[in-house]
Order: C-alpha cells, then structure tokens, then sequence
C-alpha cells in the first residue's frame, strides 16, 4: 500500500508539473502572437510610409516585346541607364525643316520605372506587387493599363489566351498573391473573404462580363455604388463571384475573355473596344484583436487610344472610338484636377471615371501602366501616350488612409 501511494505521488506531481509546463507553453504561445502581430502592424506602418515616399500615384512604362514577325520598322528607343532603377526613355525621331534638311529630335520622358522590349511579365509584376500588399493591409488600389491599339495592355494585364506561369498577366498574378498572402495570415487569426466582379464600359454603359448568357441581360441597367463607410464600390446586377480558389478565378477570365466586345479596326484586327475593370473586394477579421481590414482592388484594361483620322472608324465603330476617346479625355480631367488639389472633382462626367471614384483619391494606391508599340509607324500615337502619362506622373495624390 505504501508503495502505492508513492507512485499515486509520483503521477500526481508528474502530473502537476505537466500542467505547469502546458500553462507555460500556452502563455508563450500567446506572447509570441501578441508580438508577432505588433510586428504584422508596424510591418504595415512601414510598408505604407514607403509607398507614400515613393508617391500614391506611380506611372511605369512599358515597351511591348516584339512579335516574332516584327523584324523591321522597328522605333529607335534609348534607354538610359540609372542605378538601381531605370526612369527614363528616348524617342528619336528625323524631321526635315524648310530646307529639306534632316536633323534627329531627341524628346526624353521619365517616370517611376521604364521597361524595355525584354522585360518580362515577372519583371512588371515585381514592383505591381507592392500595391496588391497594401490592399491586403486594407487600402484601395487602382492598376490601369493605357496605351494605343496593339500597345499589349491586355497582353500586360492578363497575358495570351493561352498563358504559362511565365506569361500570365498582373490580374492572375495579383489574385494569387492575395491568396498566398492571407494564408500566411491564418497564423495569426485572421480570416478573409474575397468577392469578384468583372464589368467593361462599352459606350460609357456597363456590361457585365460574367453573366453565362450575354444576350439574356439586354436591357438590364447597372449602376455604380460607392459605400462611403468602407470606401469600397460594388456595380448593382452584376455577378458576383467568390474567389476562393484558382479556379474560380481561372473560369472568370475565360468567361470575361469570351464576352468582352471587339471589333475589327484599320489599327488592330482584334482591337478592344471598351474598358474592362476587374474589381476585387476583400474583407479580413481578427477576432483575436478585434480588427477588421477591408481594402478593393481594381485592375483595369482601358480601351485602345488612336485618333480617329488614324484608325479611320465609321459607322458604330465610330461611335464606340468617341466614347472611348472621351472617356479617356475625362479621366484626364479627373487626374488634373486631384494635380491641382481641387475643391471639386466631377468624377460623375463619365462612367469610368464615376466608378474610380475611390480608387484615385486619397484613400488609394494608384499604378498607371503606360504601354507602347515598339514599331516606328506607331511614333505619333506613343508620343500622345507618353504626354498622357507625363501629366499623370507628376500629379499628386493625397496621403493614403485605411479603410
């Protein structure tokens, strides 16, 4: 019986000191957390104060890649190099003058980051990423490709029809980093949802991309809701898909690919015919610290910009190139003004710019990808897009808060 009891003891204490090393163990685990989710903000503080020094609104350009049957007619383009960026680009062009003499204009234009002929979609997305980091730390984003017909902005926004993991575009690329990032959250508590739509504006009126039939949504009126609580903005009757896979969002693209309008024009056999925005929502909670992060995320691939005297449009493809056109005259308008620290900004003037209107305020990290053609036929129309983008460039938006 004695030896019993002392083996009855020695569990008990055995026992006790197992508790005491669990309880220990809990408190560790809680003090690591607790810490590590002080390193998660002030990681964030940080992570935010860079992106404000190096400016809310940011213009990349690009040089579309050469097709393999571009050999000739080819624009002389200069690089010049800086370390560790390259900010700057050359057009070199031959005028004659009264005389008939020919002398080489030279016209330089900088921006946040030049990317030549061989820069690949990995290259683009590696400075991309830095936004799509913030809309997870609850920011507005806003990414938009502009350029001329044939410039390769859908090609930059989301790749070939049939992509590889080298040649997807910064849509497929932006959706998965968002999903890699909020499973390295999980360790933390925290838990997101992440809702799609994807829309184009042909004719200044919206169209939903998703809807299986495009045919059964004529007639159908979509508006733009802007929740001035949240910051974020939703288009009413348009489909909305929870991206909670690859998948999900795989089948999106395709689905959009196939509804989105073309039509045949003298600049691009398969030109784009309107604005298509890819608008992402995402909600996160941590019911450890009680904090909530909603931030949105919009990827746009805008509409072709050639004149008319050289796309020679007729008939509805007229129609559809003086939407465009002035579409794209009234987010110029926009961008002057946030330039100029407005009082009043009439985001309503066209439906594009109506639906951005929370993605190019303050409360917004905005990324332009200015896309040229790499062909000297194309010098006259990459000009007007390089202008386009230099007054984006040094417009100032104001510091970015979270939602």
């Amino acid at each position: 019986m004695k030896a019993y009891r002392c083996e009855l003891e020695i569990a008990n204490e055995n026992i006790t000191n197992q508790s005491e090393k669990i309880t220990n163990n809990i408190n560790q685990i809680q003090e690591f957390t607790s810490k590590l989710q002080e390193y998660e903000r002030l990681r964030r503080k940080l992570h935010n104060d860079v992106q404000d020094l190096k400016g809310n609104i940011r213009v990349f350009c690009r040089v579309r890649p050469l097709l393999d049957s571009e050999s000739q007619n080819i624009a002389n383009f200069k690089f010049p190099k800086e370390i560790p960026f390259n900010r700057k680009i050359s057009l070199i062009s031959t005028k004659a003058n009264y005389l008939g003499e020919k002398k080489e204009i030279f016209k330089e234009y900088q921006f946040d980051q030049v990317f030549d002929t061989f820069a690949t979609q990995k290259d683009i997305f590696s400075e991309v990423a830095h936004i799509v980091q913030s809309v997870v730390d609850g920011y507005n984003g806003c990414i938009f490709a502009y350029g001329q017909t044939g410039a390769g902005k859908t090609y930059t926004m989301t790749g070939p029809t049939n992509a590889t993991p080298e040649t997807e575009g910064m849509i497929p690329r932006a959706v998965r980093l968002i999903y890699d990032i909020i499973q390295d959250l999980k360790t933390q508590c925290w838990k997101f949802t992440l809702e799609g739509q994807f829309i184009e504006i042909y004719n200044d009126s919206i169209r939903d991309l998703l809807v299986a039939d495009p045919s059964s949504t004529n007639g159908v009126k979509h508006k733009t809701i802007h929740d001035e609580r949240t910051g974020t903005t939703r288009i009413s009757k348009a489909t909305t898909v929870d991206l909670d896979c690859p998948s999900t969002l795989n089948q999106a693209l395709k689905t959009a690919a196939h509804n989105r309008a073309v039509a045949a024009t003298k600049c691009n056999a398969h030109s784009s015919r309107s604005h298509s925005v890819f608008m992402i929502r995402l909600r996160g909670t941590n019911d450890n610290s009680n904090e909530t992060r909603i931030g949105s995320l919009n990827l746009i691939d805008l509409a072709g910009s050639e004149r008319l005297s050289k796309s020679e449009s007729k008939g509805d493809q007229l129609q559809e190139a003086k939407h465009i056109n002035s579409s794209l005259s009234h987010l110029k308008t926009v961008i002057q003004g946030i330039k100029k620290d407005s009082c009043h900004i009439n985001f309503r003037d066209s439906s594009l710019t109506w639906l951005l209107k929370n993605s190019l305020g303050g409360n917004a990290k905005v990324l332009m990808l200015v896309n040229i053609s790499p062909l000297e036929s194309s010098l006259s129309e990459t000009e007007s897009s390089l202008e386009f983008a230099r007054m984006v460039n040094s417009a100032h938006v104001g510091t970015a808060h979270k939602n």
